[in-house]
């Protein structure tokens, strides 16, 4: 290629690049447990769940390394180092993007976090056009050398690398700067629920069952149990894993339609959509997990409910007992009911919190650690 060509095509491919990545990170850093179940997604397809235990970590570090790696090409700090890495990362992607649209499929590539949803054809379409740009800026700036750092850059390298870290822990420990979720601040979920845009909605929410997946504690086996089923109540033979909610219905709905509860009655989701005034709901992903600073706050805010007069029912993926109620430090017990595992990190990014609802409207949304005391 003629230098002239180049020295011009690269600073627009540099830039195009920097854009990307910045782009990418970004609504990702924002929102880490979103790459978390991602990255969770992925270790199950391939066989590699022993390892979700890493997934937050990894998660933070990957958006946040993403986010740095768009901003040092935009401003071109130690270009010839990041232009490599750039290269290998956008070459793995496209490799992993080419198995997840053939021999491992998946819905969503998470490519853009929940911002944008792309399929996997058109991920790996993505990466076939950066692909070449990250050759040409690679090849452009290969004579650079790699750690001859300049004080500017160094400066600049460490504002990008706290800014980008920063961002990915307090949202991990708290929740999403930015939600992009169905289920954000604003949203009418009684009528989004109860007045659904197609009728095929109806159909879907009458279509569904509540599977309980429990291991079993002497073989490791993995057994899907219906929620009427006695067997799994055997805490010495059954360690509870998660909680799902099968649709029936082949179709693709909008994700409200899955917000589905149930408890032993039956499923209750409009009776509790339905209720008057200020309601509650606590999140709680496993009561095992659930450390004694949160229940001190839950157990704060059922009182600051019972004083408002508000309501207050808890969703957890796990399972109930025939009461179906559960006391936090010696509060008042509460009602319960269970929700779809996905749905509830999709109400809420975090293992425990509340999400409060006036009338229906979701009005407020906090991690356990944030909730006032």
């Amino acid at each position: 290629m003629p230098t002239r060509l180049l020295n011009r095509l690269t600073p627009l491919c540099r830039i195009i690049l920097g854009v990307t990545f910045v782009l990418s990170g970004f609504v990702k850093v924002v929102d880490p447990w979103g790459t978390a179940l991602k990255v969770e997604e992925y270790l199950a397809i391939y066989g590699f769940e022993w390892l979700n235990r890493l997934s937050m970590g990894f998660s933070v570090w990957l958006c946040g390394a993403e986010l740095m790696m768009g901003c040092m090409l935009l401003f071109k700090v130690r270009i010839r180092l990041i232009s490599i890495f750039a290269l290998f990362s956008i070459l793995f992607f496209t490799i992993l993007t080419f198995l997840s649209a053939t021999w491992l499929p998946v819905e969503d590539c998470g490519c853009f976090g929940d911002a944008v949803k792309l399929s996997p054809w058109g991920t790996f379409a993505k990466n076939l056009v950066l692909l070449p740009m990250a050759a040409l800026v690679w090849y452009r700036y290969r004579p650079d050398r790699i750690f001859a750092f300049r004080p500017v850059e160094i400066l600049l390298t460490c504002l990008f690398f706290s800014l980008s870290m920063g961002i990915g822990i307090w949202c991990s420990r708290h929740l999403p700067l930015i939600d992009f979720l169905p289920y954000k601040v604003g949203v009418d979920l009684r009528t989004a629920w109860l007045n659904p845009e197609s009728e095929r909605m109806d159909e879907d929410r009458e279509q569904h069952e509540t599977i309980l997946v429990y291991r079993n504690r002497r073989t490791g086996e993995v057994r899907e149990f219906a929620l009427d089923d006695p067997e799994w109540q055997n805490d010495e033979l059954w360690e509870w894993e998660e909680t799902r909610t099968h649709f029936e219905t082949p179709s693709i709905r909008p994700i409200i339609s899955e917000f589905a509860l149930r408890d032993p009655s039956g499923d209750i989701t409009e009776e509790v959509l339905r209720t008057e005034g200020r309601l509650y709901m606590i999140c709680i992903a496993s009561f095992d997990r659930v450390r004694r600073g949160c229940a001190h706050r839950l157990r704060m805010l059922i009182e600051r409910a019972d004083r408002e007069g508000a309501s207050v029912l808890c969703l957890t993926p796990g399972p109930l007992d025939e009461e179906a109620r559960h006391a936090f430090l010696g509060s008042r017990p509460v009602r319960c009911c269970n929700i779809d595992v996905h749905t509830l990190k999709t109400l809420l990014r975090a293992n425990n919190g509340v999400v409060v609802l006036e009338d229906g409207v979701i009005t407020a949304k906090m991690n356990c650690r944030d909730i006032p005391l």
